[in-house]
C-alpha cells in the first residue's frame, strides 16, 4: 500500500463536518438544558429532572466526542508531518491511531443518539398515554351511542 501525505488528509473533511455536526449537537442540547431548567422551578415535575439528567449524560459524551475527534485531527497532522520528514513507520502508526480516536468517537456518538431516543420515547410516554385516554373516551362514548340507539 502506498502510503503518502495526501493519505491522512483525506480524514480532514470528515471530521471537519463530525466536529461540526458535534457542535450543532452540543448547542442544542444547551438551549433545551437552558429552557427545561427554567420550566423545573415552575413545575418540579420528576419527568423533566429525568430529562435533565439525561441531557447532562449527553453534554458529556459529546464533549468526550468533541475530545476524540480533534485529537483525531491532531494525529493526522503529526501524521503529515512525519511523513514530511521521512518517518513512513512512524507516520503509519500515528495514522493508525487517528483511525482508532475516530472510531472511539463515532461509537460514542452512536450511544449519544442511544440516549436520544431515550430522552424522546419520555416526552412522547405523555402523549401516548393521552391518545390511549383519549380513544377509551371515544369508544366509550361509541358503545354509550350504540347502547341508546338499540334500547
Amino acid at each position: 500500500m502506498d502510503f503518502t501525505i495526501n493519505t491522512p488528509a483525506l480524514l480532514f473533511p470528515a471530521m471537519s463536518l463530525l466536529l461540526l455536526a458535534y457542535t450543532n449537537r452540543f448547542n442544542v442540547i444547551a438551549s433545551r438544558i437552558r429552557s427545561l431548567r427554567d420550566l423545573w422551578e415552575n413545575e418540579h415535575n420528576e419527568k423533566i429532572l429525568f430529562q435533565l439528567h439525561n441531557l447532562r449524560r449527553r453534554v458529556k459524551l459529546i464533549r468526550l466526542m468533541q475530545m476524540l475527534g480533534v485529537f483525531c485531527m491532531f494525529g493526522c497532522v503529526l501524521t503529515m508531518f512525519l511523513l514530511f520528514y521521512g518517518k513512513v513507520e512512524a507516520g503509519q502508526y500515528a495514522f493508525g491511531l487517528s483511525l482508532i480516536l475516530m472510531l472511539a468517537s463515532l461509537y460514542l456518538s452512536i450511544r449519544e443518539i442511544h440516549f436520544s431516543v431515550v430522552s424522546l420515547d419520555i416526552v412522547l410516554s405523555d402523549l401516548e398515554m393521552e391518545l390511549n385516554d383519549h380513544q377509551t373516551r371515544s369508544e366509550e362514548t361509541e358503545s354509550n351511542s350504540a347502547k341508546k340507539y338499540f334500547h
